[in-house]
């Protein structure tokens, strides 16, 4: 692998684009500016957003129990808003403009608007965090009726959520430029077609977003005498799960998008990766439908229709990008020379650029963690066990964890020398982030998920309900798994530190690239450009891809039975 070391064109081609001498892509100035506006606001909101999230480990570890009850309720609150929604859609905002205005060398449309949409994002994310910090909208993620938080803490996610629509729209519009000016040749690539997936999810999840918290906003300040619960649940998750569906199509792009800058990838099908897009867009949304399994105002049918069957369709999509994303990889390193046995593309493959590794880690981390344990809670039977105890949080951060932000800060390894034009910082200690937080972030999910089968609840501050009136003893594995979930949780924070202090110095310290020759501490492929392009590997040699596919389903079928096994005890079917 070599850096690409073309003479450098200078700053401006044409206008206000520069052409970056890395990968040739035009950058137009404005799509920079925004790139970088909205990537730094995702990594202060996640660090906010993180040391909330230790805090909360830290109290639900048994052994240590850090904060009183009240504290906990209103740093969870805060934990959930500033990760799941402001880290993630601002990242996700700049990475719809990257594989817009970027990949398919356009200019943005409507800077102004785009910055505008900006402002209301941060003004929002402001606003909610200042309720949560004032005490009186500790309503956690969810804000379940009749719980009842501060007006401003709906209001603020209201403007939130109209700044990313308007972002979203940037996008779109963006689109139409560039097809208007062919400005590309053929259909757009790959990875700008995931975002466009992800920006028709957005509309959909933010749509319901708004249909459901406008009403709670006008209830919070006495407009509307009271709210449906169970209405209210029905909606919200159509924004509250759809939005982590935005999260998927965003990484699956950013998967395909390092495949091909690190090592040349190229989708082994574009047709059969594009496909597997689409069913996200028509099927994964019934996702949200696992959180409403207990509910006893929703009928049986629809339980059934929701999750027993359509939702197969969806998960039919991530087991299609399972296998596409590490086969164009695999396809790739043959084509770079390591065809020898099964596995040498693997073994040869650059672990030591952090973007590689933490894309491959995220890979295979939401397959089998988030993947499988998100099958088995969409299972109207298998879902009774585990329905409100800590396994659903466990399974989601298997996926937005370990798959999404780990993706995300991935992707940071390439922003910051292409968009921020600054060389990596601490290379040494860039290397093993992804592997810190990746293997913390992994702990936390399966001790959760442990935790959740031995019956650990899910939202309550005290595990062992010291006041209760009605004692329940958990099993002793149960506080066993809390205590490592803590220890997970202190490793995860230990790489997301560093991952904030690399991506802060870098910007701020990191060596310049936009003048002299420098080449790049991580390197790009000589093929990088590919993730601009339109077109397939065509190849179906993969033997060590087919291996690892094998594994994983052997590995969902063995987890299946088992739960399936449990069940069966429960309910005395034997």
């Amino acid at each position: 692998m070599t850096a690409i070391d073309a003479s450098y064109a200078g700053a401006a081609a044409a206008g206000n684009f520069r052409t970056c001498r890395y990968t040739g892509l035009k950058v137009e100035a404005s799509a920079q500016s925004l790139i970088k506006a909205n990537a730094v606001a995702a990594v202060v909101f996640l660090a906010i957003g993180g040391v909330m999230g230790l805090l909360v480990a830290l109290t639900r570890w048994p052994a240590v129990h850090l904060l009183p009850s009240d504290w906990f309720y209103l740093v969870l609150t805060g934990h959930g808003a500033n990760v799941l929604l402001f880290w993630i859609i601002f990242f996700e905002i700049a990475v719809l403009y990257f594989a817009s205005a970027i990949l398919l060398g356009s200019r943005l449309a409507t800077p102004r608007i785009a910055w505008a949409g900006f402002w209301l994002m941060i003004v929002g994310a402001l606003m909610t965090n200042v309720a949560v910090f004032q005490g009186d909208s500790s309503v956690m993620f969810t804000s379940y009726p009749p719980m009842q938080a501060a007006p401003h803490f709906y209001l603020g996610l209201i403007i939130f959520a109209v700044g990313a629509l308007v972002g979203v729209g940037v996008f779109f519009g963006t689109l139409v430029i560039a097809h208007g000016e062919r400005t590309y040749e053929g259909s757009i690539p790959l990875v700008t077609f995931g975002a466009l997936t992800a920006a028709i999810i957005a509309v959909f999840t933010l749509a319901s977003g708004a249909i459901i918290l406008i009403p709670t906003f006008l209830w919070s300040v006495g407009l509307i005498s009271e709210m449906d619960p169970l209405l209210y649940k029905v909606i919200w998750w159509g924004m509250g799960h759809s939005s982590q569906q935005i999260n998927v199509a965003a990484h699956v792009s950013v998967w395909y998008a390092i495949g091909a800058l690190t090592i040349g990838a190229k989708p082994l099908s574009e047709k059969v990766s594009r496909s597997a897009f689409l069913l996200y867009i028509l099927f994964l949304q019934l996702a949200s439908a696992h959180h409403l399994l207990a509910d006893p105002g929703m009928s049986a049918s629809w339980k059934i229709v929701n999750t027993s069957y359509l939702m197969y369709l969806a998960v039919l999509g991530s087991m299609i990008h399972g296998l596409t994303v590490p086969g164009a990889l695999e396809a790739a390193q043959r084509r770079n020379g390591y065809t020898k046995g099964a596995f040498e593309w693997l073994r040869k493959a650059p672990w030591g650029n952090p973007a590689f590794a933490g894309m491959f880690l995220s890979l295979v981390m939401f397959g089998f963690i988030g993947g499988i344990s998100g099958v088995v809670l969409g299972t109207e039977q298998l879902n009774l066990l585990m329905h409100n105890t800590i396994y659903v949080p466990g399974h989601f951060h298997g996926t937005v964890v370990t798959g999404t932000t780990l993706a995300f800060m991935a992707m940071t390894y390439y922003v910051l020398p292409l968009i921020f034009q600054r060389d990596i910082i601490w290379p040494k200690l860039a290397r093993i982030q992804p592997y810190l937080f990746g293997l913390g972030a992994a702990g936390i999910s399966l001790f959760m998920m442990g935790a959740g089968t031995l019956g650990v609840p899910r939202r309550h501050w005290d595990m062992s309900f010291t006041d209760a009136i009605l004692q329940f003893e958990l099993p002793s594995g149960g506080f066993l798994m809390m205590g490592l979930n803590g220890l997970s949780a202190v490793i995860a924070s230990a790489g997301g530190i560093l991952y904030i202090l690399i991506t802060v110095g870098t910007v701020l310290w990191g060596k310049r690239l936009d003048k002299g020759e420098a080449p790049l501490t991580f390197p790009l492929h000589k093929r990088a450009a590919t993730v601009a392009e339109y077109g397939s590997h065509a190849t179906v040699k993969l033997p060590g891809t087919i291996i690892l596919v094998t594994i994983f389903f052997v590995s969902f079928v063995l987890y299946y039975f088992v739960n399936w096994k449990y069940l069966s005890e429960l309910w005395l079917m034997r």
